[in-house]
Formats: structure tokens, C-alpha cells, sequence
């Protein structure tokens, strides 16, 4: 029997749950309260590489050192309550890269963690006039 996993607005079975985060136009890292990496999904596009090694890591191993006090800073501000989000965008090779981080609580208020999503946008930077559905 597969397992399953219920929320307040329905129930996913694992199986999908893996197919959704992996079908996703972007990639997605949780990082817990404690500052590890938990999650990661696995699209085949994925930006910025991962590995099964880097679950349990302090996400401050995972970044260049040149950014370690902005990183920290956002988890910081996450924590005192400061800052509910962050979003940076950069060039990469010939990609246009959005990365936003989001702090993670629960309904309480209780700080869980941080959710980085990265996306390549260069194709929707490039949209013009409108397509409809279909079209």
C-alpha cells in the first residue's frame, strides 16, 4: 500500500508528491529550522546542482563564500521575524536566473525553515502580446 500524506485541503499519495516536486518548472531546496538541507527536488533542468550529500548539511556549506553573509542575513531576518522573503535574479552563462527564498512557518508562527526556489525565467522574460489557451 502506498503511503500517503493528508493536508487540510486533500491527500497526495508519496508517489505523487515526488512526481509533482520533479515536474515543477523550478527548483525547490528546504532548508529546516536549524539551518539544514532537508529536500530538494530533482527536476532534470535543475540550476544549481545537488546531491543526496548535501541532505543534513548546514545550507551555509553549500553556498560560495563571498555570499555566506547575505545568506546568513536572510536566515536571520527569517528568524526575528524581519523578513517574510528574498529574491535576487543573475546571469548565468545565457540563462536569466530568479531566486527566491521564503520563510517557512507554521500556523502558529512558529519559524520551520526557508524554501529557496530557483527558476530560469529567460524564456518568460522574453514573452510579447498574450497566447491563449490552446492557441
Amino acid at each position: 500500500m502506498t503511503e500517503s500524506v493528508n493536508f487540510e485541503t486533500g491527500t497526495l499519495s508519496h508517489e505523487v508528491l515526488q512526481g509533482i516536486f520533479n515536474t515543477l518548472p523550478f527548483d525547490i531546496t528546504f532548508v529546516d529550522k536549524d539551518d539544514k538541507v532537508q529536500f530538494y527536488s530533482e527536476s532534470g533542468d535543475r540550476i544549481f546542482g545537488r546531491t543526496p550529500a548535501v541532505i543534513g548539511r548546514t545550507v551555509q556549506a553549500c553556498h560560495p563564500q563571498k555570499s555566506l553573509h547575505k545568506v546568513q542575513q536572510i536566515l536571520d531576518d527569517f528568524r526575528a521575524g524581519k523578513r517574510k522573503t528574498a529574491e535576487f535574479w543573475i546571469n548565468l552563462k545565457d540563462q536569466f536566473i530568479y531566486i527566491r527564498y521564503f520563510a517557512v512557518h507554521d500556523n502558529k508562527g512558529k519559524y520551520l525553515g526557508c524554501l529557496e526556489v530557483s527558476q530560469d525565467i529567460t524564456n518568460i522574460r522574453a514573452l510579447k502580446g498574450e497566447k491563449r489557451l490552446l492557441d
